[in-house]
């Protein structure tokens, strides 16, 4: 009784409400994704009747096969591919450079060009006047509009700089010594050590223009050649909504007469386009997850 009680008290305690919690959050988080899944995977037809829970009733492929027909989601993947690759590389490269510039004791500007970001943190020009500035400057309908207006955020570089400021001072003295410049000391020795922190803020950048739909609707709308998948996804959300009603009372007509066979509705669309446009984050998360913690944990704490 009284060792029960000492495995109850303290941390024990504190680690097993914890675990409890923690595993209440993992299933109220998972059990979402998982449904997604067993839908996409399961007869159209099939599941407007209910009871998709975890794994499909009557498994099928063809909500993929109809899905990968459509060459305009292809096209659109290829775009969200396309912003996603050029925004991580350039932003990841950029940032850094900017916030070894600012990490800089010797730089002259190096407390203006930092007020001057953390301003933009708090103060935001609001929709309508970034819109304008967007279309002044020759950016609507432009694929350009994916990556350069966030391609320097105040976050990412505040993160990166702090992680700089963790480096010895004295590697790029001994740099300088040897005759290094300063691009040259940036690319062959900063760069590198700051691998972890620029895997983090990769993860951040890709996953936001992975996901981004809203810069699209507002300056690509017009086009459907810079479409992305998000964008698509949220166009067959929609519609979705709109049709489902007669949707469902075709397919139930089908199911009467006996032509169910590959039928597809609005709901298995939505759920195989959820999959399908989650799929790519989820299988470069593992590759970057290393990096994730040790970069959010050093870079976390901006000064």
């Amino acid at each position: 009784m009284y060792r029960t009680k000492q495995l109850l008290t303290g941390s024990n305690l504190f680690d097993i409400i914890n675990t409890i919690l923690l595993s209440l959050l993992l299933v109220f988080t998972l059990y979402p994704f998982l449904n997604v899944i067993a839908l996409s995977l399961n007869d159209a037809t099939d599941s407007m009747k209910g009871g998709i829970y975890l794994l499909p009733r009557q498994f099928t492929l063809f909500n993929y096969q109809d899905l990968i027909r459509d060459s305009h989601i292809w096209h659109a993947g290829m775009i969200s591919l396309l912003r996603t690759v050029i925004a991580v590389v350039s932003g990841v490269f950029l940032t850094a450079m900017v916030a070894y510039t600012i990490s800089r004791k010797d730089y002259v500007l190096r407390s203006f060009i930092t007020m001057a970001y953390v301003f933009t943190m708090y103060i935001d020009g609001g929709l309508i006047p970034t819109y304008f500035l967007i279309r002044d400057v020759g950016l609507v309908n432009n694929f350009a509009v994916y990556v350069l207006p966030g391609i320097v955020t105040a976050f990412n570089l505040l993160v990166i700089r702090t992680y700089i400021h963790s480096l010895p001072e004295s590697l790029n003295e001994s740099a300088k010594i040897d005759g290094a410049g300063d691009f040259r000391i940036f690319v062959q020795i900063i760069f590198p050590l700051c691998m972890p922190v620029l895997a983090t803020i990769a993860l951040f950048i890709a996953v936001s223009q992975w996901n981004a739909w809203f810069d699209t609707f507002l300056y690509a709308s017009n086009n459907p050649n810079l479409s992305t998948l998000q964008y698509e996804l949220m166009k067959i959300l929609q519609s979705a909504n709109q049709q489902v009603t007669g949707t469902m009372e075709q397919a139930l007509q089908d199911a009467s007469a006996g032509q169910t066979e590959h039928a597809v509705t609005p709901g298995s669309i939505r759920a195989t386009m959820t999959v399908v446009s989650s799929l790519p984050i989820i299988l470069v998360y593992p590759f970057l997850q290393r990096y994730f913690v040790k970069g959010l944990t050093l870079g976390g704490v901006k000064g």
